[in-house]
Formats: C-alpha cells, structure tokens, sequence
C-alpha cells in the first residue's frame, strides 16, 4: 500500500504536509474519487433504464434554453478537460514533475463530461440526467469542488488555476440548471393530473409561446435587446401604454390571481386560526424564488474571483517577470467581471419579474377580498387603513424579496472575505472581526427599535391617510361650514406624530448608516495594525488584495441593516395583510346552524315556493363576528314577502329601515335567525353610488347592451332629456361619485341603473325618491318602479313617500328594529302617518293616486311651465369635467432640483455635500498612506517606527467616522425637513384650493400624492439620493487616484464619458416616461379601489364582483405593463454600464503588466501605488452601474416632488377681505342679490343669470324649482365656493367680497343636502371649536328630536365612525341641523336637510325652524311642497332666471301662478 501511495504522490505526503491537507490527497479524494462516484452513477442509471424500462419517450419536450444548458455546458466541459490534460503534458514536457494524481484528475474529469454527453443522446436521457440521485449529488459535487479549488488555490499556476475554476463554475451551472428542469417537469406532471385540459405553454413558468421572450434569441434575452423598439420611440416621443412591452403569460394578473387565492385557500383551510399570507406566497413562488437563490450563489461566488485574481496579478508585478501569464491574468480579470455582469443582470431580471407576480398577486388579493367582506366584517378597519394595504403594505411586503435572499447571502460574502482575508493575513484579521461581532448586538437593538418605530409610524400613516380621504370626500361642505383649517389641524397633528416616529426611524438608520460604513476602514486599521505588530511586514500583494476584500465586504455590511429593515416592515405588513384577508367572507344566505331555519322551512313547503324573500327571527348588529353582538339593529324580525309584491318599508328616522335591506343583502352580521332570498338581487343606496365613466356605463353596470330596455329605462327614470342635453348624450362621461351631476340625476341614474335595466327578480330601493322633487318622484313611481319594465318583480321600498305607500301591496311599519306593523296598504290609516304634515295635496287617498295613475301615466307631463327636467350647468362640463392627470415631458427640470434642496434648506445641504466630500477625501487620503507605507517598507528606505505609520492611519480613521456620522445625520435631517415642509405646503394648498378643482380632480388622484409620492418623499428619496452622493464621490475619488497612478487612463477619460453619457441619455429619455406612465397607471388603481370602497354593498347585491375585479384586472394589467418595460430597460443600461467597467478593469490590468516590462518610456509608479490602482479599479464595474441605477431612480423618486409641486401651483381661493366684521355679524340678516350671474366655466351657459331679489331680515324662504334650476348655485355665490361674474351679493348692506371668506362662511349656518358626521367623538362632530357647552348641545339635539337617540346611544362621547355609519342617514340629517342651530347665526341654510327624513320628522323639525329661529333669515332649498307652505315667502328659480316671488299661500289661490300649477302638477 505505501509503494502504491508512494507511486501516486511522489515527492509529497499522501494525507498532510505540515500546514494543510497535501495537493495529492485534494486530488484523489475531492477530484478523482468524485468523478468516480458520477460516472458510476450515470452508468449505472444508464443500464438499469436501458434493461428495466426500455427507451421511452420524454413527458414533456425540452426548450431551447434547456437544450443549450443540457447539451452546450457538457461540451464545453469536455473542452476544459483536454485543455487541463494538455496544461499537465506541457508541464511533463518542459521536464518540470508531475505526479501521476494530476493525470489522474484530469482524465477523470474529461471521462464525466464525455458520460454525460453520451448518455444525453439516448432517448431515455431524461430517466438518467434528471434522476433523482444524480440531482442530488450534482448538488453535492460543486460545494465539495469549490472547498477543493479554495484550499489548493494558492498553490497552482494562473492558466491551470482559471481553467480549473471554469470547470467548477461549469458544475455548479450544470448541477443548478439540471435541478430545476427537474422540479419544473414534476410540477407540470402534477398539473396535468390536476387539470388535463391545462396546455403545456401555459404551465411552463416562463410563460406561453406568444410572450415576447419566448420568441427572442438567447443572445436577445441576455442582453435586453428587445427592449430597444420602446427605448428608440422613448426618444424620440412621449410614450403611451400602447408602446409598452407585453408582459408574459404567467406574469398576467389573472394568472398570478389564480395561483395567490388557491393558497390562500389552502391556509384558511389548513390553520384557520391563525393564517398567514407569508406562507401562502411560500407556497405559491417558494420553489422559483429558491431556484434564483441558487443562480445567487454562483453569482456571489464569482465575486471573488476578483480580488484572488487581483493577489495573482500584484505578485506578479512584485516578480516582474516576462511571461505571458501577467496578460493571462488581466484578461482574466475582464472576462470574470463579464461573466459576473451577465449573472447579475439576469438574477435581478428574474428577481423583478417575480416581485411583479408577488405584487399583483397581493393587490388583486386585498381588492377581491374587498368584494367579498360585508360592510359589518368591513367595520374592523377603516377606508385610509384599506387604502394603506393597497398603497404601501402590498409594495412592502413584495420587498421581502429583495431582503429573503440577503439575509443569507450577504453572510456567506462576509464569511468567504473573511477566509481569503485569513489567507491573507493570518489571525491579524480577527481583531478586525471583533469589531464586526461587537456591532452585531448593538445593530440589532437598533433594528428591534427600528420596528417598533416603524409600526407606530404605520398606525399614524393610516390615520393621517383616512382623515386625508374624509378631508377630501367632504372638502365642499367643510369649506361652507369653514371647518377646513381645523381638520387640517387635526391631520397636522396626525402627520406630527407620524413624523415622530419617522425621526426616530431615520435617526437609528442614520446610526446604522454610521457603524456599517465606518466598519471597512476600522477593519483595516485594526488589521494591518495586528498585523505590523506581530512582526509581519506589508507587502503590495497582501496588502491590496486585502483592500480589495474589504471594498467586497463593503456592500453586504452597508446592507445588512437595510436588509433587516426591509425583513422586519415586510412581515409586519404581512401580518397586517393576514389580519384583513381572513375576515369571514359575505355569504348570500346567511342563517344559524341551529334547526330553527329549517324546521320554519319544513312547515311551509309549498308557500315557501311563492315567497321571494323569508326572514325568520332575525337579530342583526353592525358588529364584526369576533366582537360580541351588541347595539342590535333588528330585534327578532319576522317577515314573509311574496313573489310580484311591491312592499313600502316606512318608519322614523333610525328606526331600522335600511337596516333591514342590509341584513337580507348579508352586509349586517346575523347575531340569530334565518335570512332567505329567492332570486337574484338589485339594491339602490340612499346615498346614490355612481361610477366614474359614461352615463351609458354606469346605466349597463356590466350587462349587455339591449337597445329597447335601454331608451325605455332612460324614459321611465325620466333621464331622456337630460342625456340629450349632455355633451356626448349618453357617452359623456360622470366624475368621481358623480360630481358633475345634480343629486336627482344621480339619484335617478343609480334607479335607472341599479333596478330598472337589470331586471333582478326583488329589487331593494332605499328612499329613492326624496332626492328628486314631487312631479319627477311621481313620473319615477308610475313608470318607473310601476311601470312595464319591473313588472312582476318583488319590490322592497323604504320611503317616506305617500304616494308610493299608498300604491302598495304590502306596507312594514318598522320602529327601533322592531316590526311595528305589517299589512296591506288598504288596511294602513295613512292619515296617522302624516297627521304631522300640513293640510296640502300630497295627502291624497289611494282611491286617488291609482285614478291619477291610469290616466297620467302613459305620458311625462311635458307641458308645464317650470323646466321639463332636471338640467343644470353640470352636464355641460361632462366630458371636460374630469381633466386627464398632466404627464410632463422630458427630464425633471433643475428648479425641482433646486425646490427640493430649498425643502432641505441651503444650510443642510452644503453641511451635506461638504461632509460627504471630507468623508471620501479621508478615505483616499487612507488608502494613499498605506500605498506610500508599503513603498517605503518594501525599499528599506523608512526613516519612521511602525507606530508612527499606524498614528497616521488612526488619524485619517477618526477623521473619515466622524465625516460619515456628520453625513449620516445630516441626510437624515435635510429628507425630514424636506417631507415636512412639502406635506404641510401641499397640505395648505390643497385647503386653500377652490371647490372647482376637487370637482375636476378625482380624490384617488389626490390621495395618490398625499400617500404614495409622500411616502416616496418620506422615505425611498432621501435614501437613494444618499447613496447617490455616495456614488458620485466614489467616482469622482476613484477616477482622480487612478488619473494620479496610470496616466494612460486619463486617455480614457474622455472617450469612456463619452459612451457613459450617450447611454445615460438614451437610457434616462425612456426612464423618465416611463416613472411618470408609472405613476400615472397606478392612480386608476387607487381611484377604482377607493370607489370600489364605497360601492361594495351594490356590487355584491347584483353578483357583479366578478365584473368589477375583471375592471381592477386591467388597471393591474397597464401598472405591471409598465414596471416590467421600466425593469427591463433598467437592467439593459446596468448590463452595459458593467461591460464598460470590465473593459476599464481590463485596460488598467493590460496597462499594469506592459508597464512591468519596462518597455515603455512612462513610468507606472511603485508597485504599491500599482496596486492601489487595481484595487479601486475592481469595484468601478459596480460602482459606475450602481451611480447611474441610483441617478435615474433618484430622477424617477423626484417625479413624486415634481407631481407634489404641480399641486402647489393650483388656483387659490381669494381669502382676502378688506372689511373686519364684527362677531355679531350679521345682526339683522337681510340677504340682497343684485343682477348676479354665475357660470361654473366661462365655455358654459350662466348656472344664474341676472338674478336680482331681496330676503328681508328674520324671514323664513323658500327656494324651489325643478332640479337644477339653480337653487344650489344661489347658495354657492353666497357661501363664495364659486366666485360670480358679475353683479354683487349684500348681507347687511355689506358687499361680501369685501369680507374675507372664511369669515363670511363662519357667520352663516348651513344644513348640507348629503349629511357629513367624521371618525371622532359626537361632541367634536355637533361643536369642533368647543364653543357650546352640553346644555346647550344637548337643548339642540332635543329641538331636532334626536336627543333620545344619542342618549340610547351612550351619550355626547360616543364614537361616530366613519361616515357617520352608526346612524341612519335621516339621523345624520338631524345631527347636522343640531350643528347648523349651535352655531346662533342669523342666516340659517338649508339645502333640501328633510329629504330623507320621514315626513312625521320633518314635520316636527319645520314646526321647529318656525318657532325656534324666529328673528333669523332662513333660506330652505326644497323638493317637498309641505316643506314651504308655511313659510313667508318663495322664490321659483327657471334656467337661473327668478320666474316667480311672492307668498306661497297667496300664490296657490292664484291659478294663474307658476307655483299652483307646479302644487298641482306634484299631486298627479
């Protein structure tokens, strides 16, 4: 045995040779004994396959890129194999010894590679290379190749030395590609027994053969060409969506839908306790996000191929020998930094395509499940909270991507460095590495108060992004009320605390930013200084390659606590995300698991058939089902309605009448009882919900269109002539919410819409009629929810409309959640029900509403002398209502540059730039020293101690922290300052604004700024434009130390930023246009989410949710469009700007071996000032990608100050008032328009023309006419929301636009049409300025006749939610009229505040007005004609025109007046 050990390794012990395990014992074990072990296995797979099953077919056939993995990497193997036995043969020849383990390796080595091409030809290839076993060890192989090429590194020559690393890289490429194919055909083999009609196109993970990628050449796909198309049109024109790049097939976002629900599915199923949605994306893209862990780690192994490359090239110098090796190392050096580019690229390819599917994945999640939660589940969480999942947690939780992967990779880098640094200098490293260790303890505290920080901070987001919603939604009525200031202190305070907490977050960043950075030039200090004063001597060689691992620890260590952040904000928004997405879903029928709903059921089979809807013993509360059921509703209703009834559903305000429309929707949660519905279901609001889009859209709702029921519904909700009126008739489109409509048209519009085209089979109408004026409440009744087209449908109405119940089959008398009484309409004493309202002719018996409807039905009573219809200016500005979000064109101009540094301020920003200029300087000032100290110690011409050189070192140290700490905080500092000031001066302007422009601007648009760009502002801007300081200093000291040792690189200069700017500006042209298509794309997400918020009762009523998602689909579509051309072209530029920096390495290198040979007349400098150069130039490859990558993206965040700056140059309101008034004013109240005209824009028609009149002081007036006559814009030119265009208003005698504005609205009282209640306690809702105390709150509440409600409710410091959902909307009427009359103005306004109240209410509440604001002037907007019988004096408005004044009782006894004939016209 010792005679054949000796024969194998002569000259050299088999196992050990004193310092480490001998190059022989390497090679038979790690390499001969491998290759041994693979080529038995690959044979003996081969022959059991060929004798046991015989040659089959492959399941699945294999790609292009396959074939070139499977087929091209064996050959080329192969080829390294010979070329390794040709390097030992040539070695043999020129007489130097070889031992036989050498041979023996390499034979071996070319015997695997030739198995595995071999066997690969065979028709059962799949059976063997894809085997189980032989994946497996193929994983095994490279990690043992790789400890066998690190240990033997340093001892082998530099051509075998990179020949042998080819031949690892080669297996762990092989061994990687071999094992995914693998796991992709069993993944495609379970898919197919799951679904046998899946195509094979669409299950492969890199999508279908009509995506773009599939269709490029490799070539094409490794270097990014298909992007050029878009790039050359970015050039030259604005691009548009149709220019973008189509996203493959399973990066579409039903696809990536279909995969995210079904494991989430699997979650609730398997833990529904406790789901998370971290292990459903696990679940879901664990396996591809794996795969690209292994592509990483050949990625970050090949990093360090420079630096040992760098040791090679510098001992070299040191030598300074002839050979041809030096050239050999220097293109060496090249090509790894080439190879490493393309591995770069292609990883963050993949990485952002994943992070594309993670995203839509989550969004498409969180907006289906919107659809699917009922408003009572829904009431855990509130509009900004929802709105924040979709903003920022989606975005956040889609960034655990980048940080998974780190979080394990970056140590692996830290701990290789630290090995080849032990290589090195021995244990001298070791104090360096303590400094490491003892910061790791104090990083994480920092990272744990980093996430308590964070949450917080989340908390306040949310809050501050909900009172922004409410701030917008109602920012018209706030303005009439004055309020606005006072809510913007509210969120003012709001935003405080969430800067708070943001301040602590940067500042413990900052402190992060400090210890990380400063710990590569520590761990220098304490190592070479461990190192000299051991007694070792420095040389070039150690010396830079150990510069150049400390440049590689660099990154990883500047990132790791990023990476931590990045992982801690990306569970807690997971956890958040979890929360809301296992709410229980709605469910159609809802019932008890108990036998009571079946047992009712069973003793009525044959009836049950003919009733529509059943509810039996029903209990219903607006509590979540975790939250016990308090404050019921319903209390044990029982009801049974037949199929073809028209039920009118009437009661006091609060009395459970929407409720009960709620609960057999399913949005109330059913604490007991049974709720059944047989049919399909239409719902219409209250609040009237309308869709942004055309008139047509909103009309269909997702059906088909069928010409005849379409002009047959517009004629039956009377919309016919409005529509022919609009600008583009049917297909003029409606703002958000329906802005540019007047309360009847949307009204009508959602009946038209929501039940009479959709034919349901029971149709719920939730008070319908208040917002329309009698006669077109009367035409709607008879021929609308009468009429033809809802014929034999099962009608539910709750109403306050006599008309309507005395027109119906069955009437419920609801009281406190109570039925009070059930019946037909004949048996109902309609008398009772309106023995409150005044003597006029809507009391009318039902003898006489079913006579008037058979003879005037069948015609629109056209003829009358008020206007025909509901028409106002708004219609007109239907399709240039909404303007289309601006886009700017070309780069971000300096003066947002210059407006963002002023945000910063001047002082902040030079303390900046200086201190980040001094940090660089210290650094190079550092590596310069070291450089002249190993000079002069290799010479032996040192004229100082070791301590002296380590005393200066120290010194460039200490002043190279403390420059980094004043750059650390200064940035922190300089980005809050700046996200202050651009809140509070967007804030500001946005309150300041005119009505106008919330009527022409979407609130999701609005809201995109003040949460998306503002958190880009807050957080993601100041920390790119950081780094990009960072970069550009590194740069600029980089290019002026390689300029000072290789002179020849100043000939490169010029040429190189050439290039650099050329691809700079064909890069950033599309870049830019792309980030604003971006932002743009993303704001219909927000506007479609937010409106999909407040309309999800109606969607789920008529099933469309599939519909609706189908809409955010294509929403989703456009956004991923975008972000997938924008990663592409991104990662095109950083491909190319990392070739050029190989070919600066390469030339540096080149020019550092010519100048050894001396055969140029310029001398190259010391080999330590050589040395120095190589190793600043190995981190240029990713110090110039990462410059532009961190430019662009700081010109791409910038787009979020240039789009926040757009809205700090809208149109003000004109505050200014020459006049003080005093606090009493007005004191009499005298209102008086002389020729006043209004126009909404100056293209429209006058909304008031010429309209002149008096109000005499302490009177009581009405304002009527048909809907959009101009009744409102009399308030708005009083209230100043739009300004007039000429004549004057005078209050007082006092002009008003000599009183500043927000004194005149504070002086006046309004009652709004649509009632406004925020999330806050009642008393901040009734008094915000706290001027009133309780009795005197409680005396207003008690004269609107709700005081017993609030007192059943747990008093003035109960919380009103959101939207004031805890009350009724009648009761949020009379909570505001409390409001209005707390106020003690003389001038009290009331638009229309009795509609929807029942008519006993608003009774009481006129009776009220009449007796307690005697002395005031009130101004009452009405439909109802009992709301101004009784009041002093009317005005009958007609085009903007006064058609008639007078008395309304004098006016009603003259036949001939305008005001009897419209009495009588409301009576038909």
């Amino acid at each position: 045995m010792d005679d054949f050990l000796a024969f194998i390794c002569p000259n050299s012990p088999f196992i050990w040779n004193g310092k480490r395990y001998s190059d022989c014992f390497e090679d038979i074990l790690l390499g001969v004994g491998l290759n041994i072990v693979t080529t038995i296995f690959i044979v003996v797979l081969g022959f059991k396959q060929k004798s046991g099953r015989g040659v089959q077919g492959s399941d699945v056939q294999i790609t292009v890129p396959e074939k070139s993995v499977l087929y091209f990497v064996p050959a080329i193997g192969a080829c390294l194999s010979v070329l390794e036995i040709i390097f030992v043969w040539k070695k043999e020849h020129n007489s130097q010894f070889v031992g036989y383990h050498k041979w023996f390796y390499s034979c071996s080595e070319l015997i695997v590679w030739t198995n595995i091409i071999l066997f690969s030809k065979c028709g059962s290839s799949h059976y063997i290379i894809f085997s189980r076993v032989l994946c497996f060890w193929w994983i095994l192989k490279p990690i043992l190749g790789v400890f066998r090429l690190v240990t033997t590194f340093p001892s082998l020559e530099v051509s075998v030395c990179i020949v042998e690393s080819l031949v690892v890289l080669l297996s762990i490429t092989y061994g990687t590609a071999i094992n995914v194919i693998r796991v992709k055909r069993e993944s495609f083999k379970r898919s197919l027994l799951g679904d046998p009609l899946l195509s094979y196109d669409s299950s492969l993970e890199e999508g279908g053969h009509h995506d773009l990628e599939t269709n490029e050449s490799i070539w094409d796909l490794m270097t990014f060409k298909f992007i050029a198309p878009v790039m050359n049109r970015g050039v030259v024109k604005q691009l548009d969506s149709e220019d973008l790049l189509q996203i493959p097939t399973n990066m579409a976002p039903s696809s990536c839908h279909d995969i995210i629900s079904s494991c989430w599915r699997a979650q609730l199923t398997n833990d529904a306790s406790k789901p998370s949605l971290f292990r459903a994306l696990c679940s879901a893209y664990g396996w591809s996000y794996l795969y690209l862990g292994l592509l990483k780690v050949i990625n970050d192994c090949i990093g360090f191929a420079g630096p040992l490359l760098l040791n090679k090239l510098i001992q070299f110098l040191q030598q300074g020998s002839v050979t041809s090796d030096g050239y050999l190392l220097a293109v060496s050096l090249g090509l790894t930094s080439i190879i490493k580019s393309f591995l770069d690229t292609q990883y963050s390819f993949r990485l952002a395509k994943l992070k594309l599917k993670l995203r839509s994945s989550i969004m498409t999640l969180i907006y289906d499940k919107c659809l699917r939660v009922n408003l009572a589940e829904r009431s855990k969480f509130t509009n900004g909270e929802i709105q924040t999942f979709m903003s920022v947690d989606a975005d956040r939780t889609v960034n655990l991507c980048n940080s998974f992967h780190d979080t394990w990779s970056l140590p692996l880098q830290i701990g290789v460095a630290l090995y080849l640094l032990y290589t090195q200098v021995k244990f001298a490293f070791v104090s360096g590495l303590a400094i490491t260790i003892l910061l790791i303890p104090v990083n994480k505290w920092i990272s744990q108060l980093i996430a308590i920080a964070t949450e917080q901070m989340m908390k306040e987001k949310d809050e501050r992004i909900r009172r922004t919603g409410e701030l917008l939604t109602y920012i018209r009525t706030l303005k009439m009320y004055g309020w606005e200031l006072i809510f913007s202190s509210w969120l003012m305070e709001t935003r405080s605390l969430e800067v708070k907490h943001l301040a602590t977050r940067k500042y413990l960043d900052a402190w992060c930013v400090f210890f990380w950075a400063t710990t590569p030039t520590l761990f220098s200090i304490f190592t070479f200084g461990l190192f000299t004063l051991m007694g070792n001597q420095l040389d070039a060689a150690m010396v830079f390659t150990c510069l150049a691992l400390f440049n590689t620890l660099i990154s990883p260590l500047n990132s790791f606590p990023w990476v931590i952040n990045g992982l801690i904000d990306a569970f807690i928004s997971s956890r958040r995300l979890s929360r809301f997405l296992s709410c229980p879903e709605h469910r159609s029928n809802v019932g008890d698991t108990g036998s009571s709903s079946s047992s009712f059921l069973s003793k009525q089979p044959d009836s049950s058939q003919r009733l529509a809807i059943i509810v039996q013993d029903v209990s219903c509360t607006w509590s979540s089902s975790d939250e016990p059921p308090l404050n019921m509703v319903l209390n044990h209703v029982t009801l049974s309605l037949s199929k073809g009834s028209f039920v009118a559903i009437i009661g006091e305000v609060g009395s459970g009448k929407s409720s009960l429309l709620y609960s057999v929707l399913g949005e109330a949660q059913l604490a007991h009882g049974y709720i059944y519905c047989d049919g399909s279901m239409a719902y219409v609001p209250q609040v009237p919900w309308i869709l942004s889009g055309t008139v047509r859209d909103n009309i269909l709702f997702g059906k088909s269109y069928d010409p005849v029921r379409y002009r047959d519904t517009l004629q039956a909700c009377a919309l016919d002539v409005d529509i022919e009126l609009m600008v583009g008739h049917d297909m003029a489109y409606i703002g958000e919410k329906g802005l540019n409509l007047s309360g009847g048209q949307r009204a009508r519009l959602a009946l038209a819409s929501r039940a009479v085209y959709d034919g349901s089979d029971v149709i719920m109408l939730d008070d319908v009629l208040s917002a329309v004026d009698a006669q077109v409440a009367h035409w709607i009744l008879h021929n609308a929810i009468l009429g033809p087209l809802m014929q034999g449908k099962t009608i539910l109405l709750c109403t306050h409309n006599v008309q309507a119940i005395s027109l119906a089959d069955v009437v419920v008398v609801m009281d406190k959640g109570h039925v009070k009484w059930l019946g037909s309409s004949a048996a109902f004493p309609i008398s009772s029900y309106t023995r409150f309202s005044p003597s006029n002719d809507l009391d009318l018996t039902s003898k006489n509403h079913r006579e008037s409807c058979s003879s005037d039905s069948s015609s629109k009573p056209k003829e009358q002398s008020l206007p025909e219809k509901e028409i106002v200016h708004s219609p007109e500005i239907a399709e240039e209502i909404v303007e289309v979000e601006l886009r700017k064109e070309g780069k971000v101009e300096i003066g947002v540059y210059k407006n963002y540094a002023v945000f910063i301020g001047q002082f902040v920003t030079v303390a900046i730039c200086l201190s980040a200029i001094l940090m660089q300087a210290s650094r190079n000032g550092n590596d310069l020293w070291l450089s002249y100290w190993v000079d002069t110690t290799e010479t032996g011409q040192t004229a100082h101690s070791v301590s002296f050189y380590l005393a200066i070192l120290c010194l460039f140290c200490a002043v190279n922290s403390f420059f980094t700490l004043v750059r650390a905080f200064s940035f922190a500092f300089g980005g809050l300052q700046a996200a202050i000031k651009v809140h509070n001066r967007l804030l500001s302007k946005l309150i300041n604004a005119p009505v106008r422009f919330f009527d022409q601007t979407p609130g999701g648009r609005i809201l995109n700024r003040l949460s998306s760009d503002l958190y880009t502002i807050d957080d993601s801007l100041p920390f790119i434009m950081n780094i990009l300081l960072a970069n550009f200093i590194g740069l600029l000291g980089i290019a002026i130390i390689l300029s000072y040792v290789q002179v020849f690189f100043l000939v490169l200069l010029l040429p190189l930023w050439y290039i650099y700017s050329k691809l700079q500006f064909f890069y950033r042209s599309t870049s830019r246009e792309l980030r604003r298509l971006d932002s743009v794309s993303r704001s219909p997400i927000y506007t479609s989410f937010s409106e999909t918020l407040d309309g999800t009762s109606t969607i789920r009523a008529f099933k469309s949710e599939d519909f609706f998602f189908a809409k955010f689909i294509e929403h989703i579509t456009l956004y991923q469009k975008t972000s997938y051309t924008e990663t592409v072209a991104s990662l095109w530029l950083s491909l190319r700007l990392q070739l050029l920096g190989a070919f600066i390495i390469s030339f540096i290198a080149l020019m550092a071996v010519v100048g050894s040979h001396r055969s140029l007349p310029i001398n190259f400098g010391t080999p330590g000032l050589v040395g120095l150069a190589l190793s600043y130039a190995a981190p240029i490859v990713s110090l110039l990608g990462s410059f532009l990558t961190s430019f662009t993206e700081t010109e791409k965040e910038m787009v979020s100050v240039e789009r926040a700056l757009q809205y700090m140059d809208i149109p003000q309101e004109e505050q200014g008032g020459c006049l003080n008034v005093n606090p009493d004013w007005p004191n009499l109240g005298v209102i008086e328009f002389q020729n006043v005209t209004l126009k909404y824009m100056p293209s429209l028609a006058p909304a008031i023309c010429n309209l002149s009149f008096t109000i005499a002081g302490g009177t009581q007036v009405g304002i009527i006419g048909r809907t959009g006559a101009g009744k409102s814009s009399v308030l708005n030119a009083l209230f100043r929301l739009t300004p007039i265009c000429s004549g004057s208003i005078l209050v007082d005698g006092m002009d008003i636009r000599n009183v500043p504005v927000r004194e005149l609205r504070t002086h006046l009282a309004i009652v709004p049409q649509s009632p406004f209640l925020f999330n806050g306690s009642l008393r901040e809702n009734l008094d915000p300025f706290k001027m009133s105390d309780d009795l005197k709150i409680w005396d207003a509440l008690e004269k609107c006749h709700v005081k017993e409600e609030v007192e059943e409710a747990g008093g003035l410091d109960i919380l009103v939610k959101e939207g004031g959902i805890s009350f009724s909307v009648g009761q949020r009427q009379l909570l505001c009229l409390a409001r209005a009359l707390l106020k003690s103005s003389k001038v009290l306004c009331l638009d229309e505040c009795t509609a929807n109240v029942d008519i006993q209410t608003a009774s009481l509440l006129h009776t009220t007005i009449s007796s307690k604001c005697k002395g005031m002037t009130v101004i009452t907007i009405a439909h109802r004609i009992s709301t101004v019988l009784n009041m002093d004096s009317i005005l009958i408005l007609d085009h903007g025109n006064l058609a008639e004044q007078g008395n309304p009782k004098v006016l009603l006894n003259d036949e001939s007046s305008l005001f009897s004939s419209f009495v009588k016209a409301s009576s038909m």
